[in-house]
């Protein structure tokens, strides 16, 4: 891998950047930042959002800038007004140790008086939106003749939103010598027009492949009714304590509506769309950006160009039509080497969209259960403790209170404080969810590829799944991974439900609605009579010694649609004594 300076990025700018926290140059920074250095000749590069590209090309244009020529020399055109301070906001980092750069963001939506005497003062950069651009070189205040770098970034962005027109008219005020870099997370035939129409024999950088998915991103998706949309969106926001995300809608109307009835169900929610003021704009985005909204529901239009960090969630609350937005609202997420997940809500007649989206990306959407009621509320109920254990503490200014609290809750045990506490704060969530149905969309007959897949007769490996290990006893028992049972909650039930001595647990295989296990022969029997007796966050376990020959997943099958049809509000009944009288037991989730 090589150094920032290795490709060439002076001392002054590697300084800045360095100070920032940059380490070593990110795959697009590494193949555009010497080519813009050292080359002549137009750059296409694509490559999907939070990859890197303010730097790739930040870096180079700061270093070109001649600072004793006092006037714009590089103009970078963004897509939005969020993206345009971002940028300018950026490269004044960037630029900290070089003296007297003026870098310039305008942008519609501020006083365009106070740009003005800015630009009269003199800057060496610009970066603008097209439509304010434009109406400050028909002012006359801004010259573009001494322009000898030009960006487009988000161009793909841009062209959706209708700039085509605008761009065509700011080009026609640069020098045709001026070297020009289109930025662009997808490929669309739009964009290799404008690469045909005003670039001069351009190099393609391409990060990754063409129109793909970020790396980083796990792509999900719920089948429901259309009806029971929102339901599902809720219970994923429940579900998640931690969620940072965007929820994207279709139109206006249905972002407003779906934002609504968040707040009013007493999310931290908020919209953006078209018919905000600007104003309006500002003070959301404030508010997202300071995680006072967790969800922030948009459309496509009026999330262009937003840089927001850590984002956990992309939400699609039903798909775009076009497959490159799907695209641009997954790369959201999953940013700068970190991790996230798009989830899409989809009814039955979006599947063939959603195997379109699936071929076009390379990427294969796992299909997930909506979260049970009992699901949620463990989830809840183990992120309360999280917080409770990770609360920072002021000891001499708790003290002082402690013996008029102590005084008044003095009589209650250990075990009814605790109750209380949780009480406190999740009665609202158990008296929602204490009848509520399951959701998920069934299909009454399984599919042709379904079909096809249950007649073919069993492998060697699955029966295989089914065979102890020697000298060892195979368990079936009827939680999987979708009823939120993995290894640890198995390993801590046999430790505390079983009697006698401790069970040693050889080789396990957890499966979405079953899991098998080895234990003992000798334990195999007593293992099994407990775990009969068991109740898991509202589940009742069934548990056998394994045949060989039986299919469990077809029995696991029948067991997801007798429970989809009998409704699964009853499971979240009885959770707090089972939270509260676990031993040992130390739940991963977090709010």
């Amino acid at each position: 891998m090589k150094t920032f300076e290795e490709l060439g990025v002076r001392d002054d700018l590697r300084k800045a950047i360095e100070e920032l926290g940059f380490e070593n140059p990110m795959p697009v920074q590494e193949k555009v930042i010497p080519h813009l250095l050292n080359e002549d000749g137009d750059v296409v590069a694509l490559a999907q959002t939070g990859t890197g590209k303010t730097a790739a090309f930040g870096l180079p244009v700061l270093q070109r800038i001649d600072i004793s020529h006092n006037v714009p020399q590089a103009l970078i055109i963004a897509p939005t007004r969020e993206l345009c301070l971002q940028i300018g906001s950026d490269l004044a980092d960037f630029s900290k140790y070089i003296p007297r750069l003026e870098v310039l963001p305008v942008y519609g939506g501020s006083s365009i008086e106070s740009q003005i005497r800015s630009l009269k003062r003199g800057v060496h950069v610009i970066v603008a939106t097209p439509g304010r651009l434009i109406d400050l070189i028909n002012r006359g205040v801004v010259k573009l003749d001494d322009v000898h770098t030009v960006i487009l970034d988000e161009a793909d962005e841009m062209l959706n939103m209708g700039f085509v027109d605008d761009i065509n008219d700011i080009l026609s005020h640069v020098p045709e010598n001026r070297k020009m870099l289109l930025f662009s997370a997808t490929m669309p035939q739009e964009i290799a027009k404008i690469a045909a129409k005003y670039m001069h024999n351009p190099q393609e950088f391409v990060i990754g492949t063409k129109n793909e998915g970020a790396e980083n991103v796990k792509h999900v998706y719920y089948m429901v009714n259309a009806r029971d949309k929102y339901l599902a969106l809720k219970r994923i926001a429940d579900d998640n304590p931690n969620i940072y995300g965007i929820v994207f809608c279709r139109t206006r109307k249905e972002t407003q509506e779906v934002a609504d009835w968040l707040i009013q169900d007493g999310y931290n929610a908020d919209s953006l769309h078209g018919e905000l003021s600007q104003t309006q704009r500002d003070v959301v985005m404030k508010k997202f950006r300071d995680h006072v909204l967790k969800l922030l529901v948009a459309t496509d239009v009026a999330a262009r160009g937003l840089d927001v960090s850590n984002l956990t969630h992309v939400i699609n609350y039903g798909l775009p039509d076009d497959i490159a937005t799907y695209t641009h609202r997954s790369g959201r997420t999953g940013r700068a080497g970190k991790t996230g997940v798009s989830i899409a809500i989809i009814h039955s007649r979006e599947r063939n969209k959603l195997r379109e989206i699936e071929k076009r990306i390379g990427k294969t959407f796992e299909r997930k259960e909506v979260p049970t009621p009992a699901h949620i509320i463990e989830k809840q109920l183990y992120n309360l403790a999280d917080r409770l254990e990770r609360v920072k503490v002021d000891d001499d200014e708790i003290a002082k209170y402690l013996p008029g609290v102590s005084r008044k809750l003095g009589w209650l045990s250990q075990e009814d404080l605790l109750k209380r506490v949780v009480s406190l704060e999740f009665n609202r969530l158990l008296e929602y969810y204490k009848d509520a149905p399951a959701i998920d969309y069934i299909d009454e007959k399984p599919s042709k590829k379904e079909r096809k897949e249950l007649s073919k007769p069993r492998t060697a490996e699955e029966k295989d799944r089914r065979t102890a290990d020697r000298g060892m006893a195979r368990i079936y028992v009827n939680a999987g991974k979708s009823d939120g049972f993995y290894a640890g909650n198995l390993i801590d039930i046999l430790n505390h439900s079983v009697p006698g001595p401790r069970i040693d647990v050889g080789r396990i295989d957890l499966m979405p609605g079953y899991s098998l296990f080895d234990v003992k022969k000798n334990d195999a029997r007593r293992v099994v009579e407990a775990l009969n007796h068991i109740d898991f966050v509202g589940h009742k376990l069934y548990a056998e010694i394994a045949d060989p020959e039986k299919d469990y997943s077809r029995a696991a099958t029948r067991r997801k649609r007798e429970a989809a049809s009998a409704g699964s509000g009853k499971q979240a009944n009885g959770n707090f004594d089972k939270f509260i009288n676990k031993k040992g037991r130390k739940g991963s989730h977090k709010k």
